[in-house]
């Protein structure tokens, strides 16, 4: 082996890792990655309703008569965007404005809350 300096002698050699570790042994990488799972487990559980949103609450029901009254008017409004009576961000504000004169008009409805 060669000095890296003439002046300066050579750096003793590193201790060896101990083998005898209880962090360095199969068992202990076993454990962390059983760790690591239930760690993965935990926040899926934790987060299972915006993992697989439930059927029954993303359908209004097929007789509430505010989910007609927006979709009667939807196809109206769709209608004139296919003409080129009005554009995507006047279809989108008449949707809006439709959406909340039915539920000022039937009450609040079965279905779902509206998308935020």
């Amino acid at each position: 082996m060669t000095k890296s300096h003439p002046d300066r002698p050579d750096p003793p050699p590193a201790a060896p890792a101990r083998a005898d570790s209880v962090l360095e042994r199969p068992i202990a990488r076993v454990v962390a990655f059983g760790v690591f799972l239930l760690a993965m487990a935990a926040l899926a559980w934790i987060n299972r309703d915006r993992l697989f949103p439930p059927e029954d609450v993303a359908k209004p029901a097929a007789d509430d008569p505010v989910a007609r009254c927006v979709a009667e008017r939807a196809v109206g409004i769709d209608q004139m965007l296919k003409d080129g009576v009005i554009d995507a961000g006047r279809a989108a504000l008449l949707k809006s404005r439709a959406e909340a004169f039915c539920v000022d008009q039937f009450g609040k409805g079965s279905g779902p809350p509206p998308p935020q």
